[in-house]
């Protein structure tokens, strides 16, 4: 009774569905292990998790990072998109004799995909990578999905979001800071080659779903005017955007005074409720927003996605049978959601986080994701973990690297400076220790070297990660305890 099993065989449905749930697992766990692992020196885990340095070594060298950021992130829509159309129920569908406002909340609207996309797919994994990272990555399945991802970047698909990178630092008056030496010619024409080629791809993708949008040919609620579903459509992807480009503003901002984070009203409101209280508001933003964004790229996948008669009179462009099925799984819609409504609004909100905090619209989906949060509707997420947790047997990082300081002393100092941050590149990791919620101080004062990593990648950009700083502030963090 879904998308997929109406034409398919229903184990096959079921089979896809849970292949897209587990690589999106890995997809979000190894960002986190890869991000968190990158100032860490590698020759501390070079025999302990050998699949992990193989994975760190390439993603860690020259500008391999941000590629990886880049392709992952397309990833990341492509499962929630192959989720939507795995478990996407077919008109007038039933189940177990529901009642029917109840198969319109959890199926037709898709709550029951949200949630299990959101606490199995995402906010676990996020829990248990952050504290076990090596253990995390110590696979096949994350080395496999690293090579993905850098597939993925490295055949220009995505590379129009270079364009806006640059366009963007421009107009920051900023350069793009890079680990890498200078393009030469030939590496300089097969970048724009493929920019070009990216750029085609985005606006024939466009082409084809408003095409579909205008002629109903999309798995668009039926009674939905044309107009109406294309209108939709740009806000869903303006929401979308607006939520990642809030997380990096809001992090940008975390350690500025209030003086220096805007003066309009709406800067003031939103920066008052987000750094208020004992700081829970942060985080709590962050599960909430998680569950916005996935409910907008589910509802996208449905709006976006194309539906047409099999015999071909309906064919986007009178195109051939082969192309109509490549638009009819929704792949072109997955492309214009990473591009347009993800990576570009991150790269504009890393250049101007002020900017994001002046919109009141900031403000209104601040309020909209604390209220998701506060329903405690992704609780569950920490039980999944907890059980993830213990039939993995993770254990924590400092088993095999010791803390911050313990590898300070044995001359092996983290180096934050790795990681490309600010104008010009995708967001990172989060920084909300210094306004932590009470359970997070109560690790930072049991475990020094939580807040030490966790201090060291905010300060990077100031040129501040040095052991002794980032030593200082753990100890102000934990004497607020």
């Amino acid at each position: 009774m879904t998308g997929l099993s109406k034409d398919v065989h229903p184990v096959l449905a079921f089979i896809l569905i849970w292949i897209a749930i587990l690589w999106l697992t890995m997809v979000e766990g190894g960002q986190a292990s890869l991000v968190g692992l990158a100032p860490i020196n590698p020759d501390l885990y070079k025999e302990s998790h050998p699949l992990s340095y193989k994975c760190t070594q390439l993603c860690h060298e020259g500008d391999n990072l941000d590629r990886y950021l880049l392709g992952r992130q397309f990833m990341v829509v492509l499962v929630v998109f192959t989720v939507n159309i795995s478990g996407g129920p077919i008109k007038d569908a039933e189940l177990w004799g529901f009642p029917g406002w109840l198969m319109g909340i959890f199926f037709s609207y898709g709550l029951a995909m949200i949630l299990f996309t959101c606490m199995v797919g995402q906010l676990n994994t996020q829990v248990n990578a952050s504290l076990h990272m090596l253990d995390y990555i110590n696979n096949y399945f994350a080395v496999f999905t690293l090579y993905v991802a850098m597939v993925i970047e490295f055949s220009g698909l995505l590379h129009s979001a270079y364009v806006v990178q640059i366009l963007v630092t421009k107009l920051a008056g900023q350069s793009i800071h890079s680990n890498e030496p200078p393009r030469n010619p030939s590496q300089n024409a097969f970048f724009w080659a493929r920019c070009t080629f990216s750029l085609a791809v985005l606006g024939f993708s466009f082409a084809v779903t408003l095409e579909a949008l205008f002629g109903g040919k999309t798995t668009m609620w039926k009674g939905v005017p044309a107009i109406a579903a294309v209108i939709i459509f740009f806000i869903l992807m303006s929401v979308v955007g607006m939520l990642e480009g809030m997380q990096i503003a809001f992090f940008a901002v975390a350690k500025l005074t209030p003086d220096e984070r805007g003066d309009t009203v709406w800067a003031k409101k939103t920066c008052a409720l987000l750094y208020s209280g004992e700081g829970n508001n942060l985080p709590g933003f962050m599960v909430g927003r998680q569950l916005c964004v996935v409910s907008c790229m589910i509802f996208i996948a449905r709006v976006t996605s194309v539906d047409v008669n099999k015999d071909g009179s309906e064919n986007i462009f009178g195109a051939g049978t082969g192309f109509q099925e490549l638009f009819n799984t929704g792949l072109l819609g997955a492309f214009i959601t990473t591009i347009v409504a993800s990576i570009s609004w991150q790269l504009v909100a890393s250049a101007f986080p002020i900017a994001f905090l002046n919109n009141p619209a900031t403000y209104i989906l601040l309020r909209w994701c604390l209220f998701l949060e506060s329903t405690g509707i992704c609780a569950g997420a920490w039980v999944i973990a907890s059980i993830h947790r213990q039939i993995s047997g993770f254990q924590r990082d400092e088993v095999y690297i010791g803390t911050a300081e313990s590898r300070s002393k044995m001359d092996m100092t983290d180096q934050s400076a790795r990681i490309n941050v600010g104008p010009g590149h995708i967001v990172k990791l989060p920084n909300f220790a210094e306004s932590a919620p009470k359970s997070l101080q109560r690790l930072l004062k049991k475990d020094p070297s939580v807040g030490a990593y966790i201090n060291s990648i905010a300060d990077m950009e100031n040129g501040a990660a040095d052991a002794e700083n980032v030593a200082a502030e753990t100890e102000n963090i934990a004497a607020k305890e």
